[in-house]
């Protein structure tokens, strides 16, 4: 690529440092090496005009391989565990199937992510138009890290789980959170969060509780409101120094029967009502108002909802139309841009369908095309458009899009109508005019001290205090401590022993997390998700620490809650329980011993027994029979009411209109 300048430009360039820079009316980056200005590579020019003649310019073969949204290579065949980025076989993708959105799960140091992204821009350079990448992710600053869902690592600053935050009631929070994390991630080259989750955790048991925000769909809707504000840098769309989020998934996905996951065959169906369907709908209500830049419909198949009159078509949510154009588009008014989840145009083979312990699922036996296995790969990529996707997740070659168009299953119109909505954002992010960053700037952005410390006080805020024995928490007459799942380092920087015996304690601190089973050990993400009983069990190594704790002269347990773990039998075994979402050892023990406050109030209901789960309507949010503490319970939260702990699941429901 040249950059043509004139000499005053030329000087700004050089004494920056920074490489190619953004366009100014003196220069502009030559991205179809012509030698000359075209009107998309005018920064001058309004977004409209630049995507006009971009997309005019476009071959069929780079229009198709723009709706692809691929996975950058790096140690596995999902990304995985490398150090760098398989660059051959990146310019493969962008060469020759001309890809220019990928995901990264590469998990390095600041400087050798920013690196590594500017390697992917400089490949994208050489192509016919130039077109730069959008590089997205998964989170990457919570605790919790699990395949297909999250990322940990690489220095960036780490806040409490998105529940966490929920549990601050703290808008100015989220939004401060999103604003840290967008800078970190435009300082790496990553410029699309694949969040947030503006999913219902109405079922308890489903794995993905952790990356919503509660149970409430008004505050859902509030606190996902400010998490796209942040990320994208305004209250009405993206910036050009913002991160263009995606919010999911559209919609239901919290409604799985006993909360097996849409990744899995056997989480396929989710089953709703109209009334129930209308909750989980105005979840997303904040996300549309801040202008969120894209949605990503839910893998499941709904079943017992109506739209218009009509059932809908039992597909899942990407080749739905009534939920991707008729709901979304028509009367949610949403103009941005529809990206598939990953990987369901794929086939469900036998492994996936039916894996043993001889044969488990693997990655590239990963497939969810659910209610669509009939189709051939062409008719489901065809099917998805027609229906409303305008990018597809997870896929790194357009060959079967690109059949479905050429025998006439797809209209030109349609393909050019995706690809505009793919191009506008990239214009609206800059990334035209100049998609590198400087390492140096990402060593310096990324986990700096000041980002560290919000993101400290935000996870002992977000600590829900449900017992409290009584009276203050306090370090008073502590000196020697007994510690379960907790750093021994971290007791001793307070200057307390730490005991072998709890009998020899002044204090007990135990960690430990929600319970869960694996229940489908053979299957993919079946084998990675946290399924099953919520229940502490006699014989369970965390239920047997808690009854040993009590033999300290104060115990204290923190219960890490990934789910909404049932309770009933750990509260009576310890003096102080506290909930957490996502905290260091050095937070929790500053909340349980009085030197920081717990200010949390719970994001969901916690069930009283297993038998009140398994009556609940998985669609319905804390609908259990006699909580054991409702949602918005705590302690050590501001003011003395709980925040909502008065409404029923059912009075909710008459706030948001049924579909039907």
């Amino acid at each position: 690529m040249k950059l043509h300048v004139c000499l005053s430009a030329l000087l700004a360039v050089m004494a920056s440092g920074q490489g190619v820079q953004a366009a100014t009316p003196d220069a502009y980056r030559d991205l179809n090496h012509n030698g000359r200005r075209d009107v998309y590579e005018d920064a001058g020019q309004s977004i409209d005009a630049r995507v006009d003649d971009l997309v005019r310019q476009m071959t069929l073969e780079e229009k198709v391989g723009a709706m692809m949204h691929g996975s950058l290579p790096a140690g596995d065949e999902l990304g995985h565990g490398g150090a760098i980025y398989d660059l051959d076989q990146v310019g493969v993708m962008i060469g020759e199937r001309h890809l220019n959105s990928f995901i990264t799960r590469l998990v390095v140091t600041p400087r050798r992510l920013a690196e590594q992204n500017n390697e992917v821009q400089r490949l994208a350079e050489q192509t016919r138009l130039g077109i730069p990448v959008t590089i997205s992710t998964d989170p990457r600053n919570h605790f919790q890290a699990v395949l297909g869902a999250s990322t940990a690592g690489g220095g960036f600053s780490l806040w409490p789980e998105t529940l966490g935050l929920a549990a601050t009631g703290d808008a100015d929070l989220v939004r401060r959170f999103g604003e840290v994390a967008r800078r970190e991630y435009r300082a790496v080259g990553i410029q699309m969060a694949l969040s947030p989750q503006a999913d219902l955790a109405s079922e308890p048991r489903w794995p993905r509780v952790t990356a919503t925000f509660g149970s409430d769909p008004a505050d859902v809707s509030r606190m996902v409101q400010a998490y796209v504000e942040g990320f994208q840098g305004g209250t009405d769309g993206v910036r050009p120094d913002g991160v263009a989020t995606v919010v999911k998934h559209w919609v239901g996905y919290g409604a799985e029967p006993e909360g097996f996951d849409g990744h899995n065959i056997y989480g396929r169906v989710a089953r709703l009502d109209n009334a129930s369907f209308a909750e989980h709908v105005a979840a997303f209500d904040g996300a549309f108002a801040a202008g969120v830049a894209g949605v990503m419909p839910t893998y499941p198949i709904l079943e017992g909802v109506s739209l218009d009159g009509a059932p809908l078509e039992p597909v899942a949510a990407g080749f739905n139309r009534q939920l991707l154009t008729d709901l979304l588009r028509d009367q949610k008014g949403f103009k941005g841009l529809v990206l598939s989840d990953w990987a369901i145009t794929n086939n469900c083979d036998a492994a996936c369908r039916a894996p043993t312990a001889d044969h488990p699922q693997t990655a590239k036996d990963i497939g969810m095309p659910w209610g669509v296995e009939g189709l051939t790969q062409p008719e489901r990529f065809a099917k998805g458009v027609t229906a409303g996707i305008d990018q597809f997740g997870g896929v790194n070659d357009g060959a079967m899009l690109l059949q479905a168009v050429r025998d006439g299953q797809v209209p030109a119109a349609r393909l050019d109508e995706a690809v505009r909505r793919i191009m506008t954002l990239k214009f609206q992010l800059g990334l035209f005019d100049n998609p590198y960053v400087d390492p140096d700037v990402a060593e310096r952005v990324v986990g700096d001290p000041q980002s560290r410390a919000q993101a400290d006080l935000a996870q002992r805020r977000a600590q829900v205090v449900l017992e409290d024995g009584g009276r203050p928490l306090t370090a008073e007459g502590v000196k020697t401590v007994w510690l379960y799942n907790v750093d021994p380092e971290e007791a001793r920087r307070h200057g307390w022993a730490v005991a072998s015996d709890p009998a020899q304690a002044d204090l007990a601190l135990v960690r430990v997390n929600a319970p869960f089973e694996r229940l489908h050990p053979h299957h993919f993400f079946g084998a990675r998700q946290n399924e099953g009983r919520l229940d502490f069990r006699d014989g369970d190594a965390d239920y047997e620490a808690v009854k040993q704790a009590r033999a300290a002269r104060r115990s204290v347990v923190a219960v890490n809650l990934d789910r909404p773990a049932i309770l009933t039998n750990i509260r009576d075994k310890t003096d102080v329980l506290i909930a957490t979402f996502g905290a260091s050892d050095a937070a929790v023990l500053d909340v349980a011993t009085g030197q920081a406050k717990g200010e949390g109030r719970l994001p969901f209901e916690l069930p009283s027994s297993m038998a009140a789960v398994e009556a609940q309507d998985p669609a319905r949010p804390d609908d259990s029979a006699a909580p054991l503490y409702p949602r918005g319970y705590g302690r050590g939260a501001p003011g003395t009411r709980p925040r909502g702990r008065c409404r029923s699941s059912r009075a909710r429901s008459a706030d948001a209109r049924p579909y039907g």
